[in-house]
């Protein structure tokens, strides 16, 4: 081999040596796909929220229902294991939980719900339309399925949590029963990532 070739081979292995690795998360990357996260909502004590609110900080995002048998408590709960996981680096994430259900819903409901969880959590909502419109931009299916009375209903929903970094953008989309230590290892990632930037 030439010594041209040799010096080129040699140039392209340390150039490989010093280029970042891609970073691995255990949910799923989403980041530049067609979503859009910004909403605009109430609360559970009735303050206006919006995610620019929330700028330098890591946001989870669930949608759920008050009613909801397991799926929902479960993701709160896994969400508060991540919290005691992150221990101080806790304070730069922010849990919301989005309701599907505004019908039954109200602020009363999701106070005394979301909190009891952990009491950073906040419980957001918002009325059909609005809840809709957010939905959309995250691309969550629900829907309402009959039950033995009208006030006595089931949502079928997307059963994931979504993931925003500290700029705003959308990232992770984290699957139900990924585990709260995996969870609480992608948010430190994120959070790495904005420290560095």
């Amino acid at each position: 081999m030439p010594m041209k070739r040799i010096l080129l081979f040699l140039a392209a292995v340390l150039l490989a040596g010093c280029s970042p690795k891609p970073v691995s998360f255990h949910a799923t990357d989403i980041t530049g796909g067609s979503f859009d996260p910004a909403f605009e909502l109430t609360d559970h004590t009735g303050a206006k929220r919006s995610l620019a609110d929330f700028r330098g900080k890591v946001v989870t995002v669930f949608f759920g229902f008050t009613q909801c048998p397991d799926v929902c408590p479960g993701t709160l709960i896994e969400m508060k294991e991540v919290m005691a996981l992150l221990g101080d680096d806790a304070e730069r994430v922010q849990a919301l939980f989005i309701t599907v259900d505004p019908e039954r819903d109200t602020p009363e409901v999701l106070s005394a719900y979301v909190p009891a969880f952990d009491s950073r959590f906040l419980g957001l909502y918002g009325d059909p339309g609005e809840i809709a419109k957010v939905a959309r931009g995250y691309r969550v299916f629900y829907e309402k399925v009959p039950g033995s009375s009208p006030e006595n209903y089931q949502i079928n929903h997307t059963a994931a949590s979504y993931v925003i970094d500290p700029a705003g953008e959308l990232r992770l989309f984290v699957k139900h029963g990924e585990g709260a230590e995996a969870f609480a290892q992608d948010i430190r990632l994120l959070l790495a990532q904005a420290g560095k930037s």
